[in-house]
């Protein structure tokens, strides 16, 4: 994997990094490293992720799930227990995977209509097993199962914690399972079984996922100049230092749009302590060049953009036409096309001062799936020692937990208190 960060150097960008600051910083970045290397050699709390390439094991998820030959998975989770499954099925292009991690009841209702459930695989993901949103769809997927004529128990995958409700249901039922790693928190999960099952299930190249991982894990070094990862984790520390406050990650594949979603939770539950860390935003290239990009171009100064694409795609060819207006496409590409739409929208970006960076990889394939991933949360690990925040913890996210299941009535929390104490003005 490379990273280009000229474009976010001073010279070019306003706000940027001066090439003398990088120096400085990289003496930092030295430290962090080491830090972070004797967590993962210790496998500390968090720190763990870091060594889940080598310690997933393969030969676990592809036995959870010997025998199923399925048309869909369905992926009953949320947050970090569902976007990383969700990322590698997209990023591999494998088809057939479906997510319940919401619980608004239109939607479950739509998707449980429309699939095939007695060719349905249920993946139900908790660490804990007690997830609300989590457990409330897997009851109503088994009804919905049940109500179909289809077991339910035949067709169902847990991935979980060494005990907790999940747990014994799968002891219970004999069902099929897999772990959850230890000292990892979900956000940083997806090189582990949390999110490797469905693509295994369908098919998927998980081995060459995880390969790809340890590429990453290999070339971590103590200097952001010999290390891709941490050159992109210490520029956007940098970078939000000077303002830079927003990270809008714009993907140039389709098949990523998924990774902006997996992304924005990496960064945003990581980093968003202490009244410290950048706001994600998403945006899809070419298609957000007509939407967002008037805003990154013309707007506050105070983004970083972030471009990633393959280097090889599958391509495809742009017929000749009559009208001369339109000419210059014929004989080209989308593939061509839509790199000219990269470079364009880098250069725009460039010219008016935005500090941008440039994330490329050969092709969209396991390898580069599984570097990709890890590189990104080690650019976040390194992001967190730089901004000396709690880098895996989430106080903000467990306060609403608590909140909620007070008012379903799950214990008394002080949290649920405050939803009744509520400011209003009304307007009718």
């Amino acid at each position: 994997m490379n990273v280009d960060i000229g474009n976010a150097l001073a010279v070019e960008a306003s706000p940027g990094v001066a090439a003398d600051s990088l120096e400085r910083l990289d003496e930092r970045v030295a430290r962090a490293h080491e830090r972070v290397a004797d967590g993962i050699e210790d496998r500390e709390f968090g720190y763990a992720s870091l060594a889940l390439p080598a310690d997933t094991d393969a030969g676990e998820i592809r036995a959870a799930v010997e025998g199923f030959d399925p048309e869909a998975v369905l992926t009953v989770g949320i947050g970090g227990s569902a976007l990383g499954a969700e990322t590698i099925t997209a990023a591999l292009g494998l088809e057939g995977h479906h997510t319940l991690d919401n619980v608004d009841p239109a939607e479950t209702t739509r998707l449980l209509e429309e699939l095939p459930l007695e060719e349905t695989l249920v993946n139900v993901v908790s660490r804990s097993g007690t997830t609300a949103e989590t457990l409330s769809n897997f009851l109503v997927v088994r009804a919905a199962m049940a109500e179909a004529g289809v077991d339910w128990t035949e067709r169902t995958v847990v991935t979980t914690g060494e005990s907790g409700p999940l747990a014994e249901l799968a002891a219970t039922e004999d069902l099929p399972t897999c772990s959850v790693p230890a000292g990892v928190p979900g956000r940083f999960s997806a090189l582990s079984a949390v999110g490797l099952v469905p693509a295994a299930a369908l098919g998927g190249d998980i081995e060459g996922v995880l390969a790809g991982g340890a590429e990453g894990r290999a070339a971590l070094a103590p200097s952001l100049f010999d290390c891709p990862a941490y050159a992109y984790g210490a520029v956007a520390y940098a970078l939000e230092c000077r303002g830079a406050t927003t990270n809008a990650v714009v993907p140039y594949a389709e098949a990523l749009e998924p990774f902006a979603e997996w992304f924005a939770q990496l960064w945003a539950e990581s980093l968003g302590k202490d009244g410290l860390g950048q706001t994600p935003a998403r945006a899809l290239g070419a298609t957000d060049q007509h939407s967002q990009l008037q805003l990154y171009r013309a707007g506050r100064k105070d983004k970083l953009v972030t471009l990633l694409r393959p280097r090889e795609r599958v391509d495809r060819p742009i017929p000749e036409t009559d009208v001369e207006a339109l000419s210059y496409l014929g004989g080209s590409t989308l593939g061509e096309l839509l790199d000219a739409e990269f470079e364009a929208t880098e250069a725009s970006l460039a010219a008016a001062g935005v500090p941008n960076v440039r994330i490329e990889f050969d092709r969209l394939d396991a390898a580069s799936v599984g570097r990709l991933l890890y590189d990104m949360e080690a650019a976040c690990v390194l992001c967190g020692e730089l901004l000396e925040v709690s880098t895996f913890t989430q106080p903000a996210v467990e306060w609403g937990k608590r909140a909620a299941r007070g008012l379903l009535g799950g214990g008394e929390f002080e949290e649920s208190e405050a939803v009744a104490e509520k400011t209003t003005l009304d307007i009718e």
